[in-house]
């Protein structure tokens, strides 16, 4: 039976010495690195070339640094053995390329199953932490804001009349403004578009609204 090659990544010894022995008495595992810090962990794989890699999320350097300069087509399956329970640092690392997120508290039996399934291609989120993931993952995203929409009444006219060709005397005219107050509108629409001109501008029109 061929041994599955493991690197294990975390900053407290005795944990880390604790898993080493858990998957090695299985028979299945052989761990073939410790690190205890991400650094190191980046270096040990390039070094070993495991299987399977286990990072801690909170090590000096940081796990989900060392997950993105490990994890890819042609890498180890990595797992995230952590205390953090935050949603935010699940999506970061499956984002990255985790294939496991399971918490400290995992008991050894549990522990080797899921390892042994992510082995197989499977895929593993702590239970506790599925139904956020559920929820992130459901949640509509929200679309970006345009920044046309910011726009009052008054300058999105303005904006849509420079767009359709006149100067500012003859938006001016058209409004029954004072030129020097289009001018005004017209410095308050660049910055809020962060634009540098008015063709930048009248462009940007254009795109959203068509000719004028």
């Amino acid at each position: 039976m061929t041994l599955c090659r493991v690197v294990i990544a975390d900053d407290h010894p005795l944990f880390r010495d604790g898993v080493a022995r858990t998957l090695e008495e299985t028979g299945r595992y052989r761990v073939c690195g410790r690190a205890g810090s991400g650094r190191e962990a980046v270096a040990l794989v390039a070094a070993e070339a495991p299987d399977l890699v286990i990072l801690d999320l909170s090590m000096p350097d940081g796990g989900l640094w060392a997950l993105e300069r490990i994890a890819g087509d042609a890498g180890p399956v990595v797992a995230m053995l952590t205390v953090s329970e935050d949603s935010e640092a699940v999506f970061a690392a499956l984002e990255a390329g985790a294939r496991g997120y399971l918490l400290k508290g995992v008991g050894a039996a549990e522990l080797v199953a899921v390892l042994d399934g992510l082995m197989e291609g499977q895929s593993h989120v702590a239970p506790s932490l599925a139904a956020k993931v559920l929820t992130r993952m459901r949640a509509p995203r929200r679309a970006e804001a345009d920044p046309l929409d910011s726009l009052t009444p008054r300058e999105e006219e303005i904006l849509r009349l420079v767009a359709g060709g006149l100067s500012n005397k003859e938006v001016a005219r058209r409004l029954d403004l004072q030129e020097r107050t289009v001018k005004h509108h017209m410095t308050q629409i660049l910055q809020k578009l962060q634009l540098r001109n008015r063709t930048e501008a009248a462009l940007a029109a254009q795109r959203r609204w068509g000719d004028g």
